[in-house]
């Protein structure tokens, strides 16, 4: 009997997965609004100070900031911080690299999330066995779904200290055929970077100012670099808090800032549609977007290690960012639990009530999963 072919394998691995996503409530349709229905409301009137006082008592956190409905509401520092000191935000850089991915793509630079990542580490997987590393596309990197073994967590040292990170990353095996479940890897979203540079012709920090920062009005600086060059894609990226809430707004209001297009609409609707779960924290994931309820609110979050967080909450019309130290510590996992509580209970839960929404009691609060590291 003839072998079944490689793309035939893999469109039913494609459609077993769309049936277990369906099966867990993310439909492919589920494209959510990036504005949400106008509320009439005094933002004024409403006070943050609870959430002010439950920072103070986080000594891991470092910065609070809120907009909403386009009024800064909150901004606070804490333990020595300062408006204006960058700060490390982690994997937050996944969500950054996904829209200069957005961009490369309306541009013409990248065909689309189906392209196949084969024709850009040609010579890298020439002398791979397994063929099915060549049809790892686009939007498996984007969506954690590689296949590949991860090179964070146990694999993160060897990985850092190999001398050619891309390598590394495309010669790990391959657990689970491409497209089938999530396996977080800080590597995904450096293949990312690499294949930004070659569609660009440029280095990612020279694309990622001249088509998002610069229109944006913020100052990109740079950042660390594999040992070719390859600006760190998924980690390191330096940021200050407000640069952050800009990049958050700019989501919110649909990729437009000051009138200009900067990131397609299109594609924060599609970044923002679940694709897959955590297998550790049940949490959802689209395009370098992590997706949770908080509050009743659905909640489309940019998330880096130890504390660092972009919070997009569109029913409210709100963006929430903080920053924290990324210190080792016992502390350092409930820190995480303490920093989703007071933007739950301290920020959105108060703009919702005044917006006249419903918002969850104790009862639904108790049935939501435990949050844990992705």
């Amino acid at each position: 009997m003839s072998p079944v072919p490689y793309w035939s394998r893999r469109g039913a691995v494609a459609l077993l997965a769309v049936w277990l996503l369906a099966a867990q409530g993310l439909g492919p349709s589920e494209i959510p609004r990036t504005k949400p229905l106008p509320v009439a409301v005094d933002v004024s009137s409403v006070s943050f100070d609870a959430a002010v006082e439950a920072g103070e008592a986080l000594p891991r956190l470092r910065s609070l900031l809120v907009s909403w409905q386009d009024e800064l509401v909150v901004e606070h520092y804490f333990h020595g911080a300062r408006a204006g000191r960058p700060s490390n935000i982690k994997s937050v850089s996944k969500s950054v690299i996904s829209a200069l991915v957005g961009i490369a793509i309306d541009r013409g630079l990248i065909d689309g999330v189906q392209a196949p990542i084969g024709p850009f580490f040609e010579d890298l997987l020439a002398q791979e066995s397994d063929a099915r590393k060549k049809e790892i596309t686009i939007e498996d990197l984007l969506t954690m779904r590689a296949g590949l073994e991860t090179t964070s967590n146990r694999n993160y040292g060897r990985w850092v200290y190999s001398s050619n990170w891309v390598r590394f990353a495309l010669h790990q095996p391959l657990q689970s055929p491409p497209g089938w479940r999530m396996t977080y890897s800080t590597g995904n979203t450096h293949l990312l970077s690499a294949i930004l540079t070659t569609a660009s012709g440029k280095s990612t920090l020279q694309f990622a100012r001249a088509a998002l920062a610069e229109p944006l009005g913020i100052e990109l600086a740079p950042w660390s670099q594999d040992p070719q060059g390859i600006y760190f894609g998924g980690n390191d990226m330096v940021m200050t808090p407000r640069q952050m809430l800009a990049f958050g707004k700019l989501y919110l209001h649909g990729g437009r800032d000051n009138g200009a297009q900067i990131v397609p609409r299109a594609w924060i609707d599609t970044s923002w549609v679940p694709r897959t779960r955590s297998r550790f924290s049940n949490r959802l994931y689209g395009y370098g977007w992590w997706i949770r309820e908080l509050a009743g609110r659905r909640v489309y979050y940019a998330w880096g290690f130890g504390g660092q967080f972009i919070f997009v909450v569109p029913e409210i019309d709100m963006v929430v960012v903080t920053t924290s130290s990324d210190a080792p510590g016992r502390e350092r996992r409930g820190h995480l639990g303490a920093v989703y509580d007071l933007v739950e209970s301290h920020v959105i839960e108060p703009a919702a009530w005044a917006m006249g929404l419903h918002v969850p009691g104790d009862a639904e609060r108790a049935a939501a999963p435990e949050e844990e590291v992705p």
